[in-house]
C-alpha cells in the first residue's frame, strides 16, 4: 500500500464539518469518536460516522476514511465498533493504545464484527497513537516482535502524553519538542522501521502558521517520517506537498535506478564519484512509487 501523507481529525459529531470531508483532499480522513467528542454526545458521532461510512462505498471514495475510536478500556469500544464496522472503515486508529497485546485485542473485536458484517477478514486496518501513556512508549520496539497483519503504522502523540506524566509543558524554552518528547518520537520513527509500517509524524498544533508546518513537515520526511496528523483543513496542501520527493531527488531517483538498469544486474553502481549498491536502489525505487502514485 502507498504511504498516506496526511491524515485529517474531523470532529465525529459534526455535522457541518463532516458534510465538508470530502473537499479537504487529505489522503486519510479521521472521524473522531475521542477527544473532539462530549460524553453526551458519543451516541450521535457513532449514527453521524456510520451513515457517512454508508454513503461512501470502499470503491468510491477519495480519501481513505478511518475512525478514531475511544480506549479500550473506556467502556465505549465495542460501542464504537459495533456502530462503524459494517459500514467498512478503512481503519480504526486507537488512541492510548499500550502496545502490542492492545492491537492483537482490538483484532480479536474486529475479526469477529468483520465476519458478522460479511467483510472479507482483516480489511480493516489500526493505526495506534503509540506514546499517550507513561508505560507505552517502552514498548515501541515490540511491534516488530509481535507482528500484526492489521498493522498500518505507528503514530505518537505529545498532548495526552503531557497529561499523563503531569507536566506543565511539553515544549523546551526555545519552543521545540522538550527531550521526553523528542525521545518518544524517535523511537515512534524506530519502532515503526522496525515494524516495516508507516511512521506517522503528530500534529502541528499552529494551523495558521504554513510556513512552520511546512519546514517542520520537510524536516520530519528527510528523518524517515512518511505521513503527518492535521488538525485543520487547511494544513492538508501544505502536508500532501511536503511528504512528496522534491524535483531534485525524483531527477537523482531516475538516474539511479537507470544507472542499474544500464549496469545489466550488478550489485553496485558509479555515480557522480560514489558507489551506490542495492539500498540506494530500493531507496530510488520508492522515491518514484511515491511521485507516481499522487501524480506529480
Amino acid at each position: 500500500m502507498i504511504d498516506l501523507r496526511s491524515w485529517l481529525f474531523i470532529p465525529g459529531d459534526s455535522e457541518k464539518k463532516l458534510a465538508k470531508a470530502d473537499s479537504t483532499g487529505a489522503d486519510a480522513l479521521i472521524f473522531d469518536l475521542e477527544d473532539s467528542v462530549a460524553p453526551e454526545n458519543k451516541a450521535r458521532g457513532r449514527d453521524l460516522v456510520a451513515g457517512l461510512l454508508a454513503d461512501r462505498p470502499q470503491e468510491a471514495r477519495t480519501s481513505q476514511l478511518w475512525v478514531r475510536i475511544n480506549p479500550l478500556d473506556s467502556g465505549m469500544v465495542l460501542d464504537d465498533l459495533v456502530a462503524v464496522v459494517a459500514a467498512a472503515p478503512d481503519g480504526v486508529m486507537l488512541p492510548k493504545c499500550g502496545g502490542p497485546a492492545d492491537i492483537a485485542q482490538l483484532s480479536f473485536y474486529l475479526d469477529a464484527l468483520e465476519a458478522q458484517a460479511g467483510l472479507a477478514a482483516g480489511s480493516i486496518a489500526i493505526l495506534p497513537v503509540a506514546t499517550e501513556t507513561a508505560a507505552a512508549p517502552f514498548t515501541l520496539g515490540d511491534y516488530a516482535k509481535v507482528p500484526a497483519a492489521r498493522l498500518a503504522g505507528l503514530t505518537w502523540g505529545a498532548e495526552d502524553l503531557a497529561a499523563a506524566l503531569g507536566a506543565s509543558t511539553n515544549l523546551d524554552p526555545a519552543g521545540g519538542w522538550a527531550l521526553t518528547y523528542r525521545t518518544v518520537r524517535t523511537l515512534t520513527l524506530l519502532g515503526a522501521k522496525a515494524a516495516g509500517v508507516q511512521a506517522v509524524d503528530t500534529l502541528y498544533v499552529d494551523f495558521r502558521d504554513e510556513a512552520g508546518l511546512r519546514a517542520s513537515s520537510r524536516a520530519s520526511r528527510a528523518e524517515g517520517f512518511t505521513g503527518r496528523l492535521a488538525i485543520h483543513p487547511a494544513q492538508v496542501a501544505a502536508i500532501n506537498e511536503s511528504y512528496l520527493p522534491n524535483a531534485g531527488e525524483v531527477a537523482f531517483a531516475e538516474r539511479v535506478v537507470a544507472a542499474f538498469d544500464a549496469a545489466g544486474g550488478a550489485g553496485t553502481v558509479g555515480l557522480d564519484g560514489r558507489m551506490l549498491d542495492i539500498p540506494h536502489l530500493k531507496q530510488a525505487r520508492a522515491v518514484l512509487a511515491k511521485v507516481g502514485a499522487y501524480g506529480g
